[in-house]
C-alpha cells in the first residue's frame, strides 16, 4: 500500500546544535508567522496529512509543538497562513478530515496521564485547524530495541504495559479506542517512561474517501476487524490489546506477527508460549498469547481483565527483584533512558504522526553508548541544602504510588481563561478509597490540599465510579497569573493525615506553607514521602493500609 513519504519526527543532528529544520518545499508556514501566541521557529517534520512546527508561545514563554491539520493531497497555502482546498470535488473529503483532527484534538485535551500525549490548545483559523503539544526527549521502541542486545526480560515488560494499559483504559473509559499501537507510535522518555503516541484520526477519517490515500493499518499489528466493519467483528478495547501484544511479540521474537488477514485463511503463526518459552513466565506468554487471538471474541475484553490475566493487578507472581535490590531489566531501562538522554537523540515532537507504512529509514543521529544511570533518589522530603521545590514533592507522592492501583484524571478544559473559566476535571480509581487533591499554583508561590476541604469533606470514591471535581458546593475559577497548575490525585486504601507535612487548615483550602518547609524532619527511611501523608484510621478500624494509588496532571491558565 503506498503512501506519500512522511517526516513528521524530529532529529537532533550529531552536533546536538537544535532541530534540524527540513526542506518541505512551500506548503510549510515560514519562520517568523504568528497564529495567535505562537511564533513559528521551523518545520519539525510534514506528512501526509499534516505539518508539525517547532514554535514559541509567546504568552507561556516555552517552546512547544504546532499541529496543523494539511493534507498535502487535497490542500495548500494559497497565502501566507490560509488554506485552501486544491479541487471543489475534495472540500467533503478534507472537511471531513478537518473535523476528526478537532474532535481528536478536543479528546486529547481531556485526558491527562503522563503515558498519553497531552494537547495544551487547539484552535480553528485560516481554513484548517492547530493542535499545541509539548516536546518530548525520547526515542520509539522500535528505535530503542534496535539497539538492545537481547530481548528485554519479564520486569522490562511490566514496567513498559503497566503506564501503556492505564492510559488506555482512561481513553476506554471515554468510549475511545486507539486503534494504531504500534512500536513506532510508543515513545519511551528519558526517564525510562513510555508514552502513547499518534491517533491518526483524520487519517482514518479522510482514507478511502479518495485516491489520494489508501486505506492504512498497520499490518501487522492491525486486528482482523480493523480491516473491515463487520457486524460480527466490532471494534473495541480488544482491539488495541491485539496491536499491544503484537508490540512485544515484536519486542521478543524480533519480528512481528503474521498479518491477521493471513491468520485469517490460513494461521501458520507461531505462539509465544512456544517461541518463547522457558524465558519468561507460562502465565505472561498465555496472556498475550490471548489477546493475540484471530477473532475479537477470543481475546480480554477490558483493561482489568487484562491486568489480571498478566498479573499486574497483584494477581498473579510478577518477576521483581529481591526486597531492597534492582532488577536486571529495571537497571537496562534507566541506561536505556539515560542514553535516550544524552545529545545524540531522537527529539520527537508529542504528537509527530507516525503514517509511514514501510520501515522508516534509520535515525541519522548515532546513539551514545549507554552509561550507568545514578540511583534513582529515596522518596523523601527535599535535601535542606536547596530550595524547596513543590513540583518535585508532586512528583515524589506520585513516583511513590501503587502501581497495581491505576488512578486516572480526565479534564474539562486543559487551558482556562483567567476570571471566566473554572477548573474541572474527573477522577476515576480502579479500587475504592479517599481522594486527595494537591495543587501547586502557577508561580509555585503556593501548596494547597485542594480536596478535600472545609466545604467539601466528602472524599469517598467507588471502584470504576468517576468522581467530578468540583461538586455544585464550591468552585474553583482561574485568577492567574498566567501559567500552568500541578496537580497529584491520590487514592487512599485508608484516610490520610497530612499535618506531619506542616499542613494548616484554612478556608476554604488547606495550604503548605513553603517558608516553613524546609525546617521540617525528614521522612525515615523506607517511608512514603512527607507530602502523601500518613494513614489514619479510627483505632477500632483493625488494619489502615497505607497504600494509594496517583495520577498527576496539569491545567494552564491564560489571559482572556
Amino acid at each position: 500500500m503506498s503512501q506519500p513519504p512522511d517526516n513528521e519526527r524530529t532529529m537532533l543532528p550529531p552536533s546536538g546544535d537544535g532541530p534540524a529544520v527540513l526542506d518541505c518545499g512551500n506548503n510549510a508556514l515560514p519562520v517568523g508567522t504568528r497564529l495567535g501566541e505562537f511564533e513559528i521557529l521551523g518545520v519539525i517534520g510534514e506528512g501526509g496529512f499534516g505539518i508539525v512546527y517547532e514554535a514559541y508561545d509567546q504568552q507561556l514563554q516555552r517552546h512547544v509543538a504546532l499541529k496543523e491539520y494539511m493534507p498535502s493531497a487535497l490542500a495548500a497555502h494559497t497565502s501566507t497562513v490560509h488554506v485552501t482546498v486544491k479541487s471543489s470535488r475534495n472540500v467533503e473529503t478534507f472537511q471531513i478530515g478537518l473535523r476528526s483532527f478537532v474532535n481528536e484534538a478536543r479528546l486529547l485535551a481531556q485526558f491527562d496521564h503522563p503515558a498519553l500525549v497531552k494537547v495544551y490548545h487547539f484552535w480553528e483559523d485560516n481554513g484548517t485547524a492547530y493542535m499545541v503539544m509539548p516536546y518530548y526527549h525520547g526515542k520509539t521502541l522500535k528505535e530503542a530495541l534496535r539497539g538492545q542486545a537481547a530481548p528485554p526480560d519479564e520486569a522490562w515488560f511490566r514496567h513498559l504495559l503497566a503506564p501503556l494499559l492505564d492510559a488506555l483504559e482512561v481513553m476506554h473509559n471515554e468510549q475511545c479506542i486507539h486503534r494504531d499501537v504500534a512500536p513506532d507510535n510508543i515513545l519511551i522518555l528519558d526517564d525510562g517512561r513510555p508514552l502513547l503516541l499518534d491517533f491518526g484520526a483524520a487519517r482514518r477519517a479522510i482514507s478511502g474517501k479518495t485516491d489520494a490515500f489508501t486505506v492504512i493499518v498497520k499490518q501487522n499489528y492491525a486486528p482482523i476487524e480493523q480491516y473491515a466493519e463487520v457486524p460480527t467483528m466490532r471494534q473495541g478495547p480488544w482491539t488495541d490489546f491485539y496491536a499491544l501484544a503484537s508490540v512485544v511479540y515484536f519486542a521478543i521474537t524480533g519480528k512481528p506477527p503474521i498479518a491477521a488477514v493471513t491468520r485469517h485463511i490460513a494461521d501458520t503463526h507461531t505462539p509465544l508460549v512456544q517461541a518463547a518459552a522457558g524465558r519468561y513466565s507460562q502465565a505472561f506468554l498465555q496472556a498475550l498469547d490471548q489477546c493475540l487471538a484471530v477473532h475479537p471474541d477470543q481475546r480480554p475484553q477490558s483493561v482489568p481483565e487484562l491486568r489480571k490475566a498478566l498479573g499486574l493487578d497483584g494477581s498473579a507472581a510478577a518477576a521483581q527483584a529481591p526486597a531492597g535490590k534492582e532488577s536486571a531489566s529495571a537497571r537496562r531501562m534507566r541506561r536505556m533512558a539515560w542514553a535516550i538522554g544524552l545529545p545524540a537523540v531522537a527529539l520527537i515532537a508529542a504528537y509527530a504522526v507516525n503514517e509511514l507504512t514501510q520501515e522508516q529509514p534509520a535515525a541519522t543521529a548515532a546513539a551514545t553508548p549507554a552509561a550507568p544511570a545514578p540511583p534513582p533518589a529515596p522518596a523523601t522530603a527535599p535535601p535542606l541544602d536547596r530550595p524547596f521545590d513543590p513540583i518535585e514533592a508532586l512528583d515524589e507522592v506520585f513516583q511513590a504510588r501503587n502501581r497495581d492501583h491505576a488512578v486516572t484524571v480526565s479534564l474539562e478544559q486543559a487551558q482556562v481563561r483567567i476570571g471566566k473559566d473554572e477548573l474541572r476535571f474527573s477522577i476515576r480509581s480502579s479500587k475504592p478509597g479517599y481522594v486527595y487533591v494537591l495543587m501547586v499554583g502557577t508561580d509555585r508561590s503556593q501548596f494547597w490540599l485542594l480536596f478535600p476541604n472545609a466545604i467539601d469533606g466528602d472524599n469517598r470514591i467507588e471502584a470504576g465510579k468517576q468522581l467530578a471535581l468540583p461538586r455544585a458546593k464550591w468552585h474553583m475559577v482561574a485568577s492567574g497569573p498566567p501559567g500552568t497548575n500541578q496537580f497529584v490525585a491520590l487514592v487512599s486504601d485508608s484516610p490520610r493525615d497530612f499535618h506531619g507535612a506542616g499542613l494548616r487548615d484554612l478556608t476554604p483550602f488547606s495550604e503548605f506553607p513553603l517558608a516553613t518547609i524546609s525546617q521540617l524532619p525528614p521522612a525515615a527511611a523506607g517511608e512514603q514521602p512527607l507530602f502523601a501523608g500518613k494513614a489514619s484510621c479510627p483505632q477500632t478500624a483493625g488494619s489502615c493500609p497505607a497504600s494509594y494509588g496517583a495520577a498527576v496532571f496539569s491545567i494552564a491558565e491564560v489571559n482572556p
